[in-house]
This record gives C-alpha cells, sequence and structure tokens, in this order.
C-alpha cells in the first residue's frame, strides 16, 4: 500500500491536515510546538483509492528531542511513495521552511507542497511559495476542510496502483503503564528498530502509535501509548487527551500488554490500568520491565510473581514474563504468550462439551443452599468470544453464591485453556422450554464436535 508522509516544521497544522484527511481525530492538536513527536499513521480512502498516511513531528532540532524527532522523520521519508510538505500561508517562508525543502530535496521523493491556513477569499497568498521549488502549491484550510477534497484527488493521481490491500488477520496489541515505566523503548526493542522517541523525561509518548508488525509469520500490529496517572494528578489539558487516548487504545485492543517497573513494583496506577483492562474485557500479558536492574536469586522471580498476583489479584488469568526492554531479555517471548491468549479470548467451546463439565461439576460440588433453597442450573451456552462470555440458566440468579460461581470459573479454566484471557460467567433466569418438573441439568450430552 502506497505511503503518503506529512511534514513540515512545528505549528503549521499537519497534525490538523492529518485528522481531516483521515476523518478522524487521530492526531493531538495543540497550539504548543513538538506535540507530535512519534510517526502517527492512519489509512485515508478516496475514489475507490486506499492509501497510508503519515503524521510526523515539527522539524526543529531546538526543541526537546529535537534530532530524535528528525530521526523519526527521515525514517518516515525513507517508507514514503509521497510527501505533503506542509507550510503556514498566514506566515510566509520562514527560514525553518527553507531548512526543510533542502532536507525533502535530500531524500528524492515526489513532493507536494500544502500551503495550509488559507481561507477561500485569499487568493494569490500562496504565490511567495514558489521560491521553495516544489512547483504549484495546493492551498487549504485543514481547520475548516476547504481544498482538501481537491488535495485528496492530487494525493491519488500521483499514487502508482490504487487497488486496496485486505486487512491481515493479525493480533493488535496495545502496550499500557505508568510513565517512564518502558513503554516505548519495548516497542523500539520487537521492532528492532527506533520507531519511537525515547527520553528519561516522563510524558515523552503522547498519541497512541498504530505499528504494524510480523512475528514468525504472525501479524501483529503494536499501539505504544501515553503513560498513565491519575487523573487528579493531571493538571494539563493536553495530557488529560494523552490519557484518554492510551484507554482507547485499550479499548480498541484485542492484547493487553501491562508494563510494570521492576525497581518499583505494583502502584495504585498499575492496578487502575489492570483493571480497566479487565473491565474493557480484554486479553492481558504483565511484562515486568528492568529485570535487568534487580538484584536476584533463585527465588526472586517466584517471590515477586507471588506478590503481584495478590496485588493485582483481579486479572489472575494474564500471563507474566520478566523482560529487560533495554537489553531485550525476554522481549520475544510477549508475542509468544500474546498469540496464545489472543487465541484463547476467541476461542469457542461447543455446547455439549461445556454442559458436561459444567454438570460434573455440580455432582463434586453443588451449589451452597441459600435459606432452605438450592440454586439449580438447566442449561449452560456460550454466547460470545473477544473475551469467553457464558451463559447460565438457572431456577434464581439471585441465590447463587459469588464464592461458587469463582469455583466455576476455576474449574472452566482447568478443563479449557482460558489462559490469558477473561472469562465472563453471566446468570439468567430458566427458560420454561428447558425445565421439566422442575428438574435441574439434565445429564450431560456426548460432545461430538472435533
Amino acid at each position: 500500500m502506497a505511503v503518503v508522509a506529512v511534514v513540515g516544521r512545528p505549528n503549521v497544522g499537519k497534525s490538523t491536515l492529518f485528522n481531516r484527511l483521515v476523518d478522524r481525530r487521530e492526531a493531538i492538536v495543540d497550539d504548543r510546538p513538538g506535540v507530535t513527536r512519534d510517526r502517527l499513521q492512519g489509512q485515508c480512502e478516496w475514489n475507490g483509492v486506499r492509501f497510508t498516511l503519515v503524521d510526523t513531528g515539527g522539524l526543529d532540532r531546538d526543541l526537546p528531542e529535537g534530532a530524535q524527532v528528525v530521526r523519526q522523520v527521515e525514517a518516515a521519508l525513507a517508507q514514503a511513495t509521497l510527501v505533503l510538505f506542509v507550510v503556514d500561508g498566514r506566515q510566509g517562508v520562514t527560514p525553518e521552511d527553507a531548512e526543510v525543502a533542502g532536507m525533502l530535496r535530500r531524500v528524492r521523493r515526489p513532493v507536494m507542497l500544502v500551503v495550509n491556513k488559507v481561507d477561500r477569499n485569499e487568493p494569490g497568498i500562496e504565490a511567495d511559495f514558489y521560491a521553495l521549488g516544489f512547483g504549484e502549491p495546493w492551498t487549504v484550510s485543514a481547520l475548516h476542510g476547504h481544498g482538501t477534497g481537491d488535495l485528496l484527488d492530487a494525493i491519488v493521481a500521483r499514487l502508482p496502483g490504487g487497488e486496496p490491500e485486505p486487512p491481515p488477520d493479525e493480533v493488535r496489541l496495545a502496550i499500557v503503564g505508568r510513565p517512564n515505566v518502558g513503554k516505548s523503548t519495548l516497542l523500539n526493542t520487537l521492532l528492532g528498530e527506533d520507531r519511537m522517541v525515547v527520553s528519561d523525561v516522563p510524558g515523552t509518548t503522547r498519541d497512541a502509535v498504530d505499528v504494524a508488525f510480523a512475528y514468525r509469520g504472525r501479524a501483529f500490529r503494536l499501539v505504544d501509548t501515553a503513560g498513565l496517572r491519575r487523573r487528579a494528578r493531571v493538571d494539563d489539558p493536553l495530557e488529560r487527551v494523552m490519557g484518554a487516548r492510551a484507554l482507547r487504545a485499550v479499548d480498541a485492543a484485542q492484547v493487553v500488554v501491562l508494563v510494570v517497573d521492576a525497581t518499583e513494583g505494583v502502584t495504585q496506577e498499575d492496578q487502575r490500568i489492570a483493571g480497566y483492562t479487565r473491565r474493557a474485557g480484554r486479553a492481558a500479558i504483565i511484562a515486568v520491565n528492568k529485570w535487568d536492574l534487580v538484584d536476584k536469586d533463585h527465588t526472586t522471580a517466584i517471590e515477586w510473581e507471588r506478590r503481584l498476583r495478590e496485588q493485582l489479584h483481579f486479572i489472575d488469568y494474564a500471563g507474566v514474563v520478566f523482560i529487560s526492554a533495554r537489553t531485550g531479555l525476554r522481549t520475544e517471548r510477549i508475542l509468544e504468550l500474546a498469540a496464545r491468549a489472543h487465541a484463547n479470548h476467541r476461542q469457542r467451546i461447543p455446547t455439549p462439551r461445556l454442559n458436561q463439565v459444567v454438570h460434573e461439576a455440580l455432582l463434586v460440588t453443588p451449589p451452597p443452599a441459600d435459606r432452605g433453597r438450592r440454586v439449580k442450573v438447566f442449561y449452560v451456552t456460550q454466547v460470545a468470544t473477544a473475551p469467553p462470555t457464558i451463559v447460565m440458566f438457572v431456577n434464581d440468579p439471585e441465590r447463587m453464591h459469588a464464592s461458587y460461581l469463582r469455583h466455576l470459573e476455576r474449574v472452566l479454566r482447568r478443563r479449557f485453556d482460558f489462559w490469558g484471557t477473561p472469562l465472563r460467567l453471566v446468570l439468567r433466569p430458566r427458560p420454561r422450554r428447558l425445565v421439566r418438573r422442575g428438574e435441574g441439568m439434565a445429564p450431560p450430552v456426548p460432545d461430538t464436535a472435533q
């Protein structure tokens, strides 16, 4: 698929144009320079032609992490089929624009010059920009949408091919955690390239950035997110937006990798993120990072995991792996575990087999009586996947003890491979057609499914 890169100096409206062209609010927009630092990808379709649009950070070496942003832009240009060079029509040509133009001439990619912030009643404002040497400028107002349709027509006309590629059957993996626990370093290590800007300063990552990736023939999409902090501690409106984007990344993921700092242990923020992951119904892996910095013996990992399981007991289904994103220690193991968790997250158990297992569990350990009346289970069936959701039809849902539901969940997890995924058990009143003279669950039906 063709790749179109959006480049320019800070604050010319690149992210606003990116959002307008992909028709979603994917990139964070703010008046402060340097908000976009990493490459942000989105899928764009126009007149039946699909292409990948890549937003990049503003080119200014004087800004914090400016040199790393330059490297990110260079990487985007290396993959680009076409470049949109965005400038500010209200400010005219600046020395920074001329510097960007020189960089683009060196990479030898087709370039379209886009003069942004131009309203319809301002003809001729683009005349000064011919001096940059990229031919006729295209005038747009990304904020109001003026001229963007014509711009898309011109982009599509310059792209080779134009047939859309079918999306792969990929595992969507969200990497989440508190600020500065090593999420971006982990993503870079998994990809084997400096895909994300890495800094010791918390809050360096601001967008949730999607990266397609293949591992041993399996397609993944890795999402690095902004660090999540408790909302009461967040005063910056921009950081609030970043946190909301990170939670949306969890909602859109299939598997969540919660990164925990081994040098600090599990914190309340880790617990909050884990709780959100459970409520969202996502499969989960816990990656204990910076393991190379921990003084350890042969019992350290066992004791660490025991405490971890106690503190994050509400995602006790999650896999745990001790890693060092900096050295690469066991980082590929995350992808292996994520593939297993993803398969279990989508698993569907045949109804006869499910009823057989529950029936056996009821015979061995019947539900406790409530005020002299025992709960009867008539029928069990799985109604959904991702996460697996099992409905149990009973005579009185309110009389079922939560402790007995947890017992049934443990039984199901022992008999079926639900490792890595949450399992939802839902109680429903008995359908009359399933009951005969008040009897409970019928003997198990032989499982004929292959």
